[in-house]
Parts: structure tokens; sequence; C-alpha cells
């Protein structure tokens, strides 16, 4: 116990006790009753805690005397330690496997006879908390004399290791670490990343995109290929610049109906470090489906009778036709119908929509199948596409309930599009370039060229310019306003579908000297590209499906689901429930609502905390018709594996404790270092009894009593 007050206040205090001591005993001999003595007494030791708290009261203790001196190695086990950049010799090895061999080696033996050595590892697959480890040890208790970390100093999580730093600076306790990892890539040519659908369509060319990146100094000339487990090839010759980065696309078709599994690979390269980066492997989902077309038109152009024939000649393709033939009958024959589908049922049954040179008014569209169409694409997922005509009534559909969806402003001022005597032709913007709608070639600068040497057209449609969210995938090659080049080739997402903008009447012309080459192949990729969302998983009478369709950890995903009856009706009310199982296996179940419209859909919306596969499976709880869907949710990776080791973080630790910061070849040295660190002082706990709140307590609990007490004897 050790008291903070001058000689001056202790003199004073003791008077004042002494004091109350006299007055108590006088008020007793006055009035000589038990309580009364009872109550004095009480007081008298009141005042006596009071005068002591004047005094400052502090309890001190002693720790970690008699305790064993502690050295704590903390060693990094996060998944970025598994990047193969530790060079020894000839070969690369992995952090993790150097640290396992530093780790073994006799060097630690002389440190456990004098210390008691406590190994921990942190960080985990996903992050890397060094503070959190570092505080850790520093409030263990034990008696620390020094840290020795092993660690690349990615740390993504947590506080600055600062922090920690600082703490342990202000105990005294040196950190030595030592820095696992290069600070810059090694040599090295890297597949990165390899995109491709869910699934695809029998006999559809799947669009796989990847991404290398070199980290040699001179440009590799080399060969990407893809293979499926069936023997198929596809090769690729690229070329990748002196530490840069390409990204191409390869083309595979799909064969065989089942689940397949593909690789994406390319040979290594001399010089290069690792090799067990250089392929990926993923799988897809190929199905045998029937895709639904309508052709809404006014006129048999030309536009009209070649995209028909492409729609007919596909095997994946079932078209109907509406062809109004203004003036006269509604078109009739093989694959024609009477009319526009009145009802939501007949409507929904569509995968994608095709709106010629149509538009509002008598003979035509009803304001009604606008509504519809507008319902079929938000609700349904289906997609439609915008193909305007000479006689301009493309302007009457942006008044209607259409307007909305179309993905580009119209100029008022010229209703009718624009005509020359002369061809012009497309040009492919950067987002069109390498776009699955219009990869007509193998690569993306071949597909540029492709595009600019496609025959003209001599009519393009009244557009201003693009509206807000749109992809602009092509634009007139001379035509230009205040807002740039003409943009003719739209794409948008509107609710869960898409619409497709095409702004001239000459996309049959593409058939000149090639016949369907170009043509039929665009049209194709159109409505399945269309179409895709739409038909990620179904069962007869249900349909589920997801926004955005590759959802990133930690985002909202939007789930739809569309269920019909028994007798082949949207379903209106019941319930429709789904199971989304993440990849660490836990289940939730969600109920979706049932959105206005009677389209028949249901919808609702997760989080999806985790990367990796999600499994959905959807219920009709009227029907019991079930359907089951795959989900990959990726993202940006906190722990990466071939990022550059961050040493800077552990030099700055090591600064600010007094410590050191070196390699494995300084491992003998810190030992010799943490040998000869001085003893440390026992540490002091102290207790500042005159302000802790125990005993602050306690005088007001006394005084109540005292108070109390003075009422019932009847002092006051």
């Amino acid at each position: 116990m050790s008291f903070s007050a001058s000689w001056l206040l202790i003199v004073f205090g003791v008077a004042v006790w002494a004091g109350f001591g006299w007055l108590g005993i006088m008020n007793w001999q006055r009035n000589p009753r038990r309580g009364v003595a009872l109550l004095e007494l009480l007081r008298f030791i009141i005042v006596g805690l009071i005068v002591l708290t004047l005094w400052r009261p502090e309890m001190r203790r002693l720790l970690s005397g008699n305790l064993q001196p502690t050295v704590a190695v903390l060693w990094d086990s996060s998944r970025s330690m598994t990047t193969r950049d530790v060079v020894e010799g000839e070969q690369a090895l992995e952090r993790q496997e150097w640290v396992e061999r530093q780790r073994s080696l006799p060097v630690w033996k002389n440190l456990s006879n004098e210390f008691k050595l406590v190994s921990e590892n942190f960080g985990t697959a996903d992050e890397t908390d060094i503070n959190a480890a570092l505080t850790k040890v520093a409030g263990s208790g034990a008696n620390l004399r020094a840290v020795v970390v092993l660690s690349d100093g990615d740390w993504n999580t947590g506080s600055s290791p600062v922090a920690a730093a600082t703490k342990l600076r202000s105990q005294g306790v040196p950190v030595f670490a030592v820095g696992v990892g290069a600070e810059r890539y090694l040599p090295d040519l890297v597949l990165e990343r390899v995109t491709a659908p869910e699934y695809a369509l029998l006999g559809e060319q799947v669009y796989v995109g990847f991404t290398l990146k070199n980290f040699l100094d001179h440009d590799v000339k080399t060969t990407v290929t893809l293979r499926d487990n069936r023997g198929g090839e596809v090769k690729k010759p690229v070329l990748v610049p002196a530490l840069g980065t390409t990204q191409e696309a390869i083309f595979w078709t799909s064969l065989y109906e089942g689940q397949s599994k593909l690789s994406v690979s390319v040979p290594a390269v001399e010089g290069e470090f690792r090799q067990d980066n250089n392929s990926q492997e993923f799988s897809i989902a190929i199905r045998k489906e029937i895709l639904k077309v309508l052709i809404v038109e006014s006129q048999p152009r030309w536009e009209y009778r070649f995209l028909r024939n492409a729609m007919q000649r596909d095997p994946g393709i079932d078209v109907k036709c509406v062809l109004f033939h203004l003036g006269m009958t509604v078109g009739a024959g093989r694959d024609y119908i009477p009319g526009m589908p009145q009802t939501k049922e007949a409507l929904s049954q569509f995968d994608v929509v095709f709106l010629g040179d149509v538009g509002i008014g008598e003979n035509e569209l009803a304001p009604e199948d606008a509504e519809n169409l507008k319902g079929l694409v938000e609700q349904q997922a289906s997609g439609l596409v915008f193909l305007p005509g000479r006689r301009g009534r493309i302007s009457s559909l942006a008044k209607s309930a259409l307007g909305e969806l179309l993905p580009v402003e119209l100029d008022d001022k010229s209703p009718d599009g624009t005509g020359s005597a002369d061809p012009a032709r497309l040009i492919l913007t950067q987002r069109g370039r390498g776009h699955l709608l219009t990869m007509l070639a193998t690569t993306e600068d071949g597909n540029a060229e492709l595009w600019k040497n496609l025959p003209g057209f001599y009519w393009f449609a009244p557009v201003r310019k693009s509206k807000g969210g749109a992809d602009v995938l092509a634009v007139h090659e001379l035509a230009r306003n205040e807002h740039g080049r003409i943009p003719l080739l739209v794409t948008r997402q509107h609710g869960s579908g898409k619409v497709l903008f095409l702004g001239t009447d000459g996309a049959w012309r593409w058939r000149r000297g090639v016949e369907d080459t170009y043509h039929y192949r665009f049209w194709g990729q159109v409505v399945r590209w269309m179409a895709y969302q739409r038909h990620l998983a179904q069962e007869q009478g249900i349909r589920v499906f997801f926004t955005p369709e590759n959802p990133k950890r930690g985002g909202t995903v939007h789930l739809h689901a569309t269920a019909f009856d028994n007798a082949g009706l949207p379903l209106r009310g019941g319930r429709v429930i789904v199971e989304v199982t993440t990849p660490a296996k836990k289940v939730e179940r969600l109920e979706l609502r049932a959105v206005p419209g009677d389209w028949g859909v249901f919808e609702s919306e997760f989080k999806a905390p985790d990367q990796g596969d999600y499994h959905l499976k959807a219920r009709s709880e009227t029907t019991g018709r079930e359907v089951t869907a795959q989900m990959s949710v990726r993202g940006e990776d906190r722990e990466q594996v071939g990022k550059p080791a961050q040493l800077e973080v552990l030099k700055e630790i090591a600064r600010i404790t007094q410590g050191d910061f070196g390699t494995g070849t300084n491992l003998e040295t810190f030992v010799q270092r943490i040998e000869k660190l001085p003893e440390r002082e026992a540490a002091e706990h102290r207790i500042r009894l005159w302000c802790h709140p125990v005993w602050g307590g306690l005088l007001m609990i006394l005084l109540t009593i005292y108070w109390t007490g003075r009422k019932l004897v009847g002092m006051v």
C-alpha cells in the first residue's frame, strides 16, 4: 500500500478524523443509547475512509518477477503463404514450405534451454490479421522477452500492426521480423483468369475468355490450348508483351450433351520459376434445348426475310412470326401466327422477341401489347430486339410503355432516319471488340477488322445518343453529332431481361459472297445471349434465375422464380421456397414474394458472404415441382496467391519495437541477440483505490446506512 499526500494533508486529515471522534463521544454521552453509539461509530469510520481517500491510496503488486522468460514465435499460415517465390538455388519454394524448414532448424534449441518458447500460427485461408496476433501475445501476461515473426507481411484485415507494435514497445518487448517471399514478381507467365458461362446449348459456340500476365522481361509468343474431357482440343496463338497483360478469348463448340470438364493451359516458358499457375479447369453444363423466338414485322422487307430464314434454319430455335401486312390481312403460312399473343400465358413462352419496323396503331401493335412486352422483359427475363426501319415506326414505340426499354434516345428532328447513296459500315467500340454478340472472328483485333470489311448499309435510324447504363457495341463510321459518333448497336439490361437495338436495316447484306457465315452466326449469338439467363435452371412448370449473372462476394443476389400451375398458367398466389446452400454447407431458407402483374413471378434476395459454389433448390409449394441450380460467386481474394511480399510492414514493426528485420540467414543472429537481452524488471501493477468505482460505491452505501439510521433513532 502506498499514499500520495503531503505531510500537511496527512496532519490535517488526522486532525479532522480525531475531531469527529471527539464529537462522536460527546454526542453519545449526551444520549447514551446503543443506537446512537453505533451511528457515531459508523460516522467515525466513514470520515476515516474519506480522509484516506484524500491521501490517494494505491495497492501495488509486482508481476512476472518469478516467471520463466518467454519468447513468442509467430508464423503466418494464411493462403498468401502458398505463393511459390522463395528462391533456393534453381528452385522456388512455397513460402509456407520455407517457414516449416526454418522452424525445424537446430538454432531454436539454444533458445529453448533458457526461454520458454511459445509457437503459434496466425492467418486463415481468407484473411491475415498481424495486429491481432501481436496484441494477443502482448496481453498474455507472460514474462515476454521477445517476439519472432515469420511472415510475408500481407495483412488485409484488422487494425494496422503499428498499434500492436507500439504496445510492445511500451512493454520493452522487441520484435524480430523474418521476411518471407520476394518483394517483386519472379519471372513467370501466369494464366490469371478464365471466364466461361455456367451452361451452353448443344452445338453452340462457347466464348471462353482468358487473361495472361507476363512477368518476364521479354515478349512471349505462346499457344493457349483448351481441352475437353472427350479429347477435343482448340489452340490459339497469342503474344504477351514483356511485363504486360493480354486478354483474349478462345471459342469451343459443345458437341455432347451433359457436364463437360474443360481446361485452359499454356506451356511452360524458359526462365519462369512457377508452372503451377499455367492452367485452370472449369465445367460447363451442355443442354439440348429449343429456344422460342417471336418476330413481329409490318412488311416483308429484306431484313425480315433473311432474319426469318436464319431463325428457321437454326436447329436450336423454334420461330413464330407476326406479319401485319399493312392494308391487308395478317400474314399466314408455316411458322406464322394470326396476331400478337393476347394473354401473358401465351406470350411468356417466348425467349426472345424481335420488333421490326412496327409501331403502335391500327393494324399494328396495341398499347396493351407494349405493356405485355415490357412485362415479358422485366418479369420473365426474356430478350427484346428493336430493328427499326424506314417507315419510322420506332418513334411510336418510344411513346409507349416500350419507350422505357429503348437503350437509345431518338432524334425527333429526323423521325424517318437518314439514308445515303454510299454505303457506311459499323465500327466496333472497345466494348464491342470482344463482346459475345459481335465476336465473328477468333481474336479481338481480327474481329474489329472483320466488321470494318462487312458490306455496308444505306440507311440508319434517328439516334441522338445512348441512355445511361447502356453498352454501345458499334457506332456509325462517319455520322456524328454533339454527343460523338452515332451509336447503332446498343445493349442494355432492363429488369431481369436484356434489350438490343440495331439501328440499321442492312445486316442481311453481310451474306454477300459468304452466304450465311456471318449473318446467321450473329443472330444465333444474339438469341442465345439474350435467353441465357432465362434458362439457367428450369424444369417443367418452374424456372429460377438470378441477377447479377456473375455475383461478387459480399454482394446482394436477387433471386427470381417463375412458377406455373398444373394447367400451365402462371401461378397466382401460392408459395415458392428457395433453399440456398453456401460453400460452407450452411442452408438458408428463403420464401419468395409474389410480384404484382400476374406473370407468376416470385422474387427475393440474399447476401453472398463467401466465395465459391452455391446450390439453389426452388420448390413450388402449390404444385410440388422443384428445380435446382448452381451459382458461382467470385470476387477479388483478400488472400492473393502470387502477390509480392509486403516486407515494409515487417520492417516498420521491427523499427518501432527496437527489434530487427532480416531473412532466414539472419535467424542465428536474431537468436544471439535475444539471448543477450537484459533481464526485465518485474512489472508493477497498481490499483488506485481512491478513484476505483468499488471504493466510491462502498462510501455511498455507508453514507446511505448512516443517514437512514439517523432517521430511525430520531436524530434528525
